[in-house]
């Protein structure tokens, strides 16, 4: 029975498990946009210049290896957005040891 179940498991394909990361450009929205599709979408990569930061909802579900903290950047007004639920590297976790 275990391995019906294992071999179930592993023909899904991964979407199945994790839902898609929407990605979108900090200086095509206002800030209570972005806010409000990282809520509606639960994980958005923000592009910023030439990098960008990862976004999770509810803030308590970032990956292994991140933390949770705040951050700010620009919007496209120009206007500062800062929010609490940004998901980084931490450079402290055993996750990330080689």
């Amino acid at each position: 029975m275990r391995s019906v179940v294992l071999v179930v498991a592993l023909s899904l394909p991964l979407p199945a498990f994790a839902a898609a990361v929407k990605e979108i450009k900090a200086s095509a929205y206002s800030c209570s946009e972005i806010a409000q599709i990282i809520r509606q979408n639960k994980k958005v990569f923000v592009r910023v210049g030439f990098g960008g930061r990862s976004f999770r909802y509810p803030p308590a579900q970032c990956s292994m290896g991140d933390k949770r903290t705040s951050t700010s950047f620009r919007d496209a007004g120009g206007k500062q957005c800062i929010l609490d639920y940004a998901c980084v590297f931490d450079p402290a976790s055993p996750y990330n040891f080689p």
